[in-house]
């Protein structure tokens, strides 16, 4: 598996094999529709969930505009409680973090629970580079590490997979990786996840290193928060003795009455609970051998580009992400694709604004995922902390075509335009000066009425995939203005 697929092409090229796929496509789209269906059953209960999304939104602003505050009092609350904060600018720093502490250890294999930081760093890969063997603990994260897969949903990340691949997944791949799948497994649900659960025991009982991320972080208190359905975070946090936590600075909140607000809107717009199965808390260390908890707690924070999406107005927004996957579940571009094709650990709509601006637009892959969207606005709307996905990615498709000076690493670099967007900013330039200037634009209307017999039907050249799939409008016979004055010239003198 690859934390950032690099090399992955542009995501029309990848999405145009994804939609090919039939079950993948009945994959997503059977699950997509369940999830969202239960979704809005559970928000529906909730007469103020309106104001609880305003007040989501308030808070994660508030949080980001005084990040750095937050993030000392933070420190500083972790290292009162026992535990050992570790700032990591990039990727490779955070990696060469969490190597050295678990070869501090001396210890040979570590269990995971909820990766996606770690997966977007890239940390099994790098831990496997020294020796270390990481095991993915929740459900579908397994299935994706014994299946030698990529995630491909945010909250589901084996979405793409039915039972039956599951199940040969199980039988052809648990042996080589600890206690194999009982003979004669089927694939119903229980029995699979009677299997996963005995292959998980063991390492649960044996491992010394537990690595996690977390939902949310409370800055008054140190206070780590994960929230999940299976019983398996539980496992990894407090039987470990050494446990990591390597978690994105953007996750903080200032106080637990903040927290109160998002652990009633996460588990809702994510899993359609009023509330997780499991919600674990911790803050520092233990001491004694009988309690439960690590005896040593360190706390990685991540920066990765996030300090540099900050410094945009428009794109910061991203970073109130509480990784519910609500706009995955509606987005009609990511039912037909599937997550593969963002070439990123975080797919669909919050994907395609969120890797852009941590990655930068450089590579093919990011140069289009702002245009992996209808621009429907169905992702803004379920969005519990109203992230206006659609606003950011028109901004993130000019920062592709226009270029322009943006922030990497802390500094400020001008980019220059993508390659193959020509065309677009001709047209846009054209029609920007046409605007500009009135009499041209009536002329031009005005020939393009009396011309309309000779319009093609379909565009030419690189508009032809666009109107393939589309009718052109129909050219009306005079302009609006000509039809204006005609029908109410010089009433507004008198």
């Amino acid at each position: 598996m690859s934390g950032t697929f690099v090399g992955m092409p542009s995501f029309p090229e990848a999405a145009h094999a994804a939609v090919g796929n039939k079950t993948l496509r009945g994959n997503l789209r059977h699950a997509t529709h369940t999830i969202r269906a239960k979704r809005a059953k559970a928000v529906a209960e909730l007469s103020d969930w309106a104001q609880l999304r305003e007040a989501g939104r308030q808070i994660k602003d508030h949080t980001l505009r005084h990040l750095d505050r937050y993030l000392m009092q933070l420190e500083e609350a972790v290292t009162a409680a026992g535990g050992t904060v570790h700032w990591a600018a990039d990727a490779d720093e955070a990696n060469r973090i969490v190597t050295g502490l678990v070869k501090a250890t001396g210890e040979s294999e570590v269990v995971k629970v909820k990766s996606m930081a770690t997966q977007e760093i890239g940390l099994n890969e790098a831990l496997e580079a020294e020796g270390i063997r990481a095991y993915e603990t929740d459900l579908a994260e397994l299935i994706v590490q014994l299946g030698k897969d990529r995630p491909s949903h945010i909250l589901v990340p084996a979405i793409h997979r039915n039972r039956g691949e599951i199940r040969d997944i199980f039988r052809s791949e648990m042996g080589e990786w600890g206690r194999p799948a009982p003979d004669g497994l089927t694939d119903t649900p229980a029995e699979l996840a009677e299997a996963a659960r005995l292959h998980l025991r063991e390492k649960f009982l044996r491992a010394k290193v537990g690595i996690s991320g977390a939902n949310f972080m409370v800055a008054e208190t140190g206070t780590l928060v994960v929230v999940e359905s299976e019983g398996n975070g539980r496992m990894c946090l407090t039987l470990p003795e050494t446990l990591i936590s390597v978690v994105g600075i953007e996750k903080i909140v200032p106080t637990w009455r903040d927290l109160e607000v998002l652990l009633q809107t996460l588990p809702r717009s994510s899993t359609a609970e009023r509330m997780n199965p499991y919600t674990s808390m911790w803050t520092g260390t233990t001491d004694a051998e009988t309690a439960d908890g690590p005896r040593a707690f360190h706390l990685v924070l991540l920066d990765n580009g996030r300090t540099d999406t900050l410094s945009d107005q428009v794109g910061r927004q991203a970073l109130r992400c509480i990784r519910c996957s609500a706009c995955l579940n509606v987005c009609p571009v990511y039912e037909r694709a599937g997550g593969h094709a963002y070439g990123s650990v975080y797919p669909g709509p919050i994907g395609a604004i969120l890797s852009p601006q941590l990655r930068g637009t450089e590579s093919e892959i990011d140069a289009s995922l702002p245009y992996a969207s209808s621009l429907c606005g169905a992702c803004y709307e379920v969005c519990p902390v109203a992230i206006d996905i659609p606003e950011v990615l028109v901004h993130l498709r000019e920062r592709v075509v226009e270029g322009g000076t943006v922030t990497r690493a802390g500094n400020k670099v001008v980019l220059k335009p993508a390659k193959g967007h020509a065309a677009e900013r001709a047209a846009m330039r054209a029609a920007r000066w046409a605007f500009g200037h009135p009499g041209a634009l009536r002329s031009g209307q005005r020939l393009a009425s009396r011309s309309r017999r000779f319009l093609p039907r379909t565009l030419p050249g690189p508009g032809r995939a666009w109107s393939a799939s589309r009718e052109l409008p129909a050219m009306p016979a005079e302009p609006f203005r000509d039809w204006w004055q005609r029908t109410h010239g010089g009433q507004e003198a008198r």
